[in-house]
């Protein structure tokens, strides 16, 4: 588990990543949340991982600094843990 001086992870990289290619995943795995990124890799055939994405990179990109703060950089999110949803 990395500590909260490692990961310096930035918010507007994770936010392009999902909108340009977060069918992919891209974006989760950036964040920590690999099995996230996998299940939206096998839900893109289907045309839902596109539509996850596209809310997910916006809301980053909405999210205040802190918030993002909290949720990927002072802690390490879950293996399945989603944009959308709030931090444990």
């Amino acid at each position: 588990m990395a500590s909260a001086e490692n990961r310096t992870k930035n918010k507007t990289i994770a936010a392009l990543l999902a909108i340009g290619v977060g069918a992919t995943g891209a974006h989760h795995y950036y964040l920590g949340s690999n099995t996230a990124g996998l299940l939206l890799l096998l839900l893109s055939c289907c045309g839902v991982g596109f539509v996850v994405a596209l809310v997910e990179g916006i809301m980053l990109l909405v999210m205040d600094s802190e918030e993002f703060d909290s949720k990927y950089n002072h802690r390490r999110p879950e293996s399945l843990e989603f944009v959308f949803q709030e931090s444990p």
